[in-house]
């Protein structure tokens, strides 16, 4: 019996014994006349227990069964799911299992196996964040993520992914390095899937951003910055046109970076139960479970309805954007170098006015070389035996080296005089 029970029983005894009337009971307990009556009649029945109420103690007719208490314990304390929560495993309990229980049921249940322990959440500097933006393309966050997402069961990875501003839609692959190369692969496929953005938003790494080179002792307070060249990925992106923005810290991109901390805990657990141990199966893993889960639950509707993403053009050759780009000058005799190799023009695509031009060498993704001149692409074949002295671009030979004198060959190996005839020959000559 609890204080307020008790409190309510001292006024129906006190109206029992006609201390106070019935209806001043029914003031001090906040109740109709008739329901005190009602208690009166039962404090003569049943006593003390009048004031407590008669479904106090007895099992709750839509409780579960203890079949289902004690499957859903058994499946939850297998290694594979060992830490997980009581929402993620209320999901996976009824995708895998067909066990139907609500995650505060559960938790409850966890909680009494030693499963789950509740965590108090510390005090955190509160942080205003930026609107999203109202329509879907206008910023794509994009950024990569270092973890071992396997466990050590497989190789090293790590998560590319770009994430929609104003709807939280997410796509994302796991590559071996995070390098320029792998960054356009997954670039390609969000071009050809949803077009081409408003802008991009990253942090300042170098694959975006070619940094500054300054000495240590050089002051950089009153040195105006250069304007450096871009890298790659920036020049691949201003031939789509689609602007980059910088982020001065990781909390600016902070939807990105909420994301991987979702996906360190709900990617690694799923990952884990699917059994993936290398790249492959776990690109399959996040492409046929973990990004349709993450569109459908995690996504929001934009302020606007319509898509900023604008279409690719007949001239936005993917192929050729998204590839590693460097310009070469043109030998007198239409031969180009490139990476040691030497490569000639055929005849048949020699346009005029090519001799010591420059030309755009694209090292593609698929491992092939194209070349172009003004926007022509041309053909080239690769020379068996590059030529030994090629001629300059004023027509004149190149210097040959000089040749080196041999008055000195086999001189050591030449027997030297006697010492009294040395001595004997020096006096002469003196």
């Amino acid at each position: 019996m609890n204080q307020a029970e008790r409190d309510r029983l001292v006024s129906l005894k006190k109206a029992n014994k006609r201390l106070i009337t019935q209806r001043e009971a029914a003031v001090e307990l906040g109740l109709t006349i008739r329901h005190v009556k009602r208690l009166l009649k039962a404090l003569k029945k049943r006593g003390d227990k009048a004031v407590i109420h008669g479904l106090r103690g007895r099992p709750s007719p839509r409780r579960l069964a203890a079949a289902t208490k004690r499957k859903a314990i058994e499946v939850l304390s297998e290694p594979v799911y060992a830490g997980f929560g009581p929402t993620l495993a209320a999901e996976y309990l009824l995708d895998r299992h067909e066990v139907v229980v609500s995650k505060e049921t559960l938790r409850h249940w966890m909680t009494e196996a030693g499963l789950w322990k509740g965590r108090k959440r510390k005090a955190e500097r509160v942080h205003v964040w930026r609107p999203r933006r109202s329509r879907c393309g206008e910023l794509v966050q994009w950024d990569t993520s270092e973890h071992d997402w396997l466990e050590g069961r497989g190789e090293r990875m790590y998560l590319i992914s770009m994430i929609d501003d104003a709807t939280s839609r997410l796509h994302a692959r796991f590559v071996r390095s995070d390098s320029t190369a792998e960054n356009m692969r997954l670039l390609w496929s969000y071009l050809e899937q949803y077009g081409r953005p408003v802008a991009f938003y990253t942090d300042k790494a170098a694959l975006f951003q070619t940094a500054e080179r300054r000495r240590r002792d050089e002051p950089g307070v009153d040195k105006d910055p250069m304007e450096m060249p871009p890298t790659q990925i920036g020049r691949a992106l201003r031939e789509l046109g689609i602007p980059w923005i910088a982020a001065h810290s990781p909390q600016a991109k902070g939807r990105v970076e909420r994301g991987f901390s979702t996906a360190q805990d709900r990617l690694v657990k799923g990952l884990r139960v699917a059994g993936a141990g290398n790249l492959e199966q776990a690109n399959a893993y996040v492409e046929q479970e973990f990004l349709p889960w993450w569109n459908r639950n995690l996504t929001v509707l934009p302020a606007q309805e319509d898509d900023a993403h604008r279409a690719l053009g007949k001239e936005h050759d993917l192929g050729a954007i998204l590839s590693h780009v460097e310009g070469r000058q043109v030998g007198n005799g239409y031969t180009v170098r490139y990476l040691g190799q030497l490569y000639r023009i055929v005849s048949a695509d020699v346009p005029g006015g090519i001799r010591g031009a420059k030309l755009r060498v694209e090292a593609r993704l698929d491992g092939s070389l194209a070349m172009s001149f003004n926007g022509l692409c041309l053909s080239v074949e690769q020379c068996q035996t590059p030529a030994a002295i090629e001629p300059t671009h004023s027509g004149q030979p190149s210097r040959r080296a000089p040749r080196r004198s041999r008055w000195m060959d086999g001189f050591w190996e030449q027997p030297a005089p006697a010492l009294r005839k040395a001595i004997a020959i020096a006096n002469a000559t003196s």
